[in-house]
């Protein structure tokens, strides 16, 4: 049957929007991860006079704060839509990005990142609250991951982009560059994005959709905790990159900053291109008559398997060998990207419940980027060395492979109350 011209227009604006998503996440992920070049610069950590622990630290402050707020914002994303929080909270942390640049004392420094770590906590819930409304099954692999490409291509493109800053101007520049420009985002949005905002008559249906899937009930499902499993694994892994692969590169490898920036652009750009050619493929293998459950498993546990290659980069006796596996194992990790997303918080996950999910999962996403950077920082200052580090990213990887084998069932998956049964596909 021919595509009539409005339904052609509404698939096109579709896609526009989730292109606009994927940029959002993209420019989240420049602001939240140019810290970590920044805190390979010899100039910045003389300037602030900081200790291994205290570039942890730093690193880990977004993450605190950033996974305190998943909850409620993914709470705000099933009430309140998605264009007006996500909007203001864009603003927010572009502007407190760009005061990066002006701070002259440590504690300052902290407070920014913590307001980052805020504003930032409305991405991921809303996002998956957007496509959950607006994409199927048979799209949600490809979906999902042309929307993890912006938070792989985001360091991948920051970690070059902050580094050559850095070198060419100063940190307190490329600071305020990108928090100012990434506000030029905002425009498309407010133009594109359909006014959600609801009525509150809508406000009160929302909140008998949302009551129909307990917290209780979310909390007692083992999908969402093999969700939180498996997100804290795979986010464990990707966030020491975005937090230590460019000090990595240049203290134990000795490359210079410039291109430790181009190297972490290649291990980025690499998991984000593998995230979406897989979710494509599992789409297409679904579309086919497959189990979307079983195929997806198979996709992410894979994935993980992959992963544990970092370990041959540690002990590589050449510079040669050691980027190549580090490239190799996050591209491989792109198996489960796209593929873990969507079952743990689109396919398993009642459809009034994807946002408040979404944010519970966040939680424990941000708690591995917060346990990655300080973790590692404590590691390398009693090691000495960045192996050990890299070890214990092998043990979440098999733990997060066996997550997926074990919790991912569909009878464990939150239940919809009965008592509001007339509202479960509302």
């Amino acid at each position: 049957m021919e595509t009539s011209k409005p339904e052609r227009a509404g698939i096109t604006s579709r896609w526009a929007v989730l292109a606009l998503l994927a940029l959002g996440v993209l420019i989240s992920f420049v602001d939240r991860t140019s810290i970590s070049s920044t805190l390979a610069d010899a100039g910045f950590v003389d300037h602030f006079a900081l200790t291994d622990i205290d570039r942890g630290w730093i690193n880990a402050a977004f993450f605190w704060s950033y996974g305190l707020f998943q909850v409620p914002m993914g709470w705000v994303a099933d009430r309140y839509g998605v264009k007006w929080p996500y909007a203001i909270s864009f603003a927010l942390w572009c502007i407190a990005t760009a005061l990066m640049g002006v701070v002259t004392a440590l504690a300052s420094l902290v407070v920014m990142r913590l307001l980052i770590g805020m504003a930032e906590a409305i991405v991921i819930p809303a996002s998956y609250r957007w496509i959950r409304n607006n994409f199927d099954e048979r799209q949600n692999g490809l979906a999902v991951g042309l929307l993890a490409m912006g938070n792989k291509f985001g360091p991948a493109l920051g970690a070059p982009i902050a580094a050559w800053m850095i070198v060419t101007y100063s940190w307190k520049l490329m600071f305020i560059a990108t928090g100012l420009v990434g506000l030029l985002w905002l425009a498309p949005w407010l133009l594109l994005v359909r006014n959600d905002l609801p009525s509150r008559a809508d406000l009160s249906l929302a909140n008998r959709r949302a009551r129909t899937v307990t917290f209780g009930s979310i909390l007692s499902s083992p999908v969402v905790w093999g969700g939180m499993i498996t997100n804290f694994c795979y986010g464990y892994f990707t966030f020491y990159c975005m937090t230590w692969m460019p000090a990595y590169l240049v203290e134990q490898r000795g490359l210079s900053i410039t291109r430790s920036g181009l190297f972490t652009f290649f291990s980025f750009a690499g998991i984000a291109i593998v995230a979406a050619i897989a979710g494509w493929a599992a789409d297409r293998i679904i579309a086919r008559g497959k189990n979307p459950i079983t195929v997806r498993k198979a996709f992410t546990i894979a994935g993980f398997v992959g992963g544990c290659t970092v370990l041959l980069g540690a002990y590589a006796p050449t510079l040669q060998l050691a980027l190549f596996w580090n490239v190799l194992s996050l591209s491989l990790l792109g198996l489960v990207t796209a593929n873990n997303l969507v079952l743990s918080r689109l396919t398993l996950i009642p459809k009034q419940a994807i946002g408040l999910v979404t944010g519970v999962q966040q939680l424990a996403t941000s708690l591995a980027g917060g346990v990655a950077a300080s973790l590692s920082g404590w590691l390398l200052h009693v090691s000495g060395t960045y192996n050990l580090p890299m070890m214990v990213i092998l043990g979440f990887l098999i733990i997060g492979a066996m997550a997926t084998m074990i919790l991912y069932r569909p009878e464990w998956a939150p239940k919809v109350t009965e008592a509001q049964g007339s509202l479960r596909q509302a």
